[in-house]
């Protein structure tokens, strides 16, 4: 992009461009939250502190991952058949069941331990193969498969409420409802304006939700704690329906924390624009949240984005291929303080400052990041 004095703007709308400021090796620092909305956050905790996690353990094991709990889950059968196949084989040990063939046993054919936990497997899984079954010489071991039997349903309800949990779990909907990957600054109506696209990719659309936007700085004390900072931005619109992809727009007016910094000072600064989008999902009726996180590098100046959503004869094409799709548009190279203070220049000045930044036509050149 070249900036000329006197030169009239000429913008190519056909060909996407993608454009980060200068800086491109800044050093990297933690960010507060990652782009997929995660927080890199670890807590440490003294021994002994881990009695909540236990006492809602259903939580704990819906935010489990999929591997560790399907291990839990399988070590819980099989120690489960172990268990009460142990106690089947004392029960046949006890009662003689092991030394004497001819003696009446409490379960038929389970003279050892292998037979003891085939049989506990059959009884827990329903399977009942027809080779192996309970008598009425042993009350203890009838009461044993009646636990048994119990802990059986107990155990089948937990497993699938947990799987069913977590595959409508709220992370779940979150990833088919997404952000652009980057924000950008344009003029709208007169004023420059910090905007991105939130968009739902699946076919039930959302009919109502909440986007809410904050600034996040951390501030190292002198000695060496960090404060975190939250400055909220005024956002047009909170309440979205998302029947087509949303605009979010946030005005660069006199009160934002962004009001100041112009296309290079907003490299220079340090902090990082936490959005999000909070709704009801109409299949399951749960409360889901989307977020992202936009660093400086993030936020393109001087771009907007390409329109993705046309008329039809019976109804809306939305392309969604354009989603993250920017291109060049004439906008002041200032700060909106800056710009709001020499918007309005005396008629017949000659003053050779460039407020719009030009760009040339250019038929087969892209700028990538």
């Amino acid at each position: 992009m070249s900036t000329e004095r006197g030169e009239q703007v000429i913008v190519d709308t056909h060909y996407t461009t993608i454009h980060t400021l200068g800086l491109q090796n800044e050093s990297r620092r933690l960010r507060y939250m990652q782009k997929d909305g995660r927080f890199p956050v670890v807590f440490q905790k003294a021994p002994g502190e881990w009695s909540p996690y236990f006492m809602d353990i259903f939580t704990t094991l819906v935010e489990t991952r999929w591997r560790v709990m399907f291990l839990i889950f399988s070590l819980s059968y099989i120690l489960s058949w172990l268990f009460f196949g142990l106690c089947y084989w004392l029960i046949a040990y006890v009662h003689g069941d092991v030394d004497d063939v001819n003696n009446a046993p409490c379960v038929e054919n389970v003279r050892g331990f292998t037979g003891a936990f085939m049989f506990s497997m059959e009884t827990q899984a329903t399977i009942g193969y027809g080779f192996r079954g309970m008598t009425e010489n042993c009350m203890v071991a009838i009461v044993v498969v009646t636990v048994q039997d119990v802990f059986s349903c107990l155990l089948d309800t937990i497993v699938i409420g947990i799987v069913v949990a977590k595959m409508a779990s709220a992370r779940k909907r979150a990833q088919t409802v997404g952000f652009s990957s980057c924000a950008v600054v344009n003029l709208r109506d007169g004023v420059l304006c910090l905007s991105w696209r939130l968009g739902d990719l699946r076919g039930n659309h959302i009919l109502d939700g909440v986007v809410r936007a904050m600034l996040v700085r951390y501030v190292k004390q002198p000695l060496g704690s960090i404060v975190m900072l939250y400055q909220d931005l005024d956002i047009q619109n909170r309440d979205i329906v998302l029947a087509t992809p949303a605009t979010i727009i946030h005005k660069l007016e006199p009160g934002s924390p962004l009001y100041s910094l112009g296309p290079e000072d907003l490299l220079k600064d340090d902090f990082e624009l936490v959005v999000s989008f909070t709704y009801t999902g109409d299949s399951t009726g749960m409360l889901h949240q989307t977020r992202i996180c936009y660093m400086p590098t993030d936020i393109r100046w001087g771009q907007c984005f390409q329109d993705m959503i046309k008329v039809g004869k019976k109804r809306y094409k939305v392309d969604y291929a354009l989603f993250n799709n920017t291109t060049w548009v004439s906008v002041p190279m200032l700060s909106a303080e800056e710009y709001d203070r020499g918007r309005n220049p005396v008629e017949g000045s000659q003053s050779q400052s460039p407020l719009f930044a030009s760009v040339k036509r250019n038929k087969h050149t892209d700028i990538n990041p």
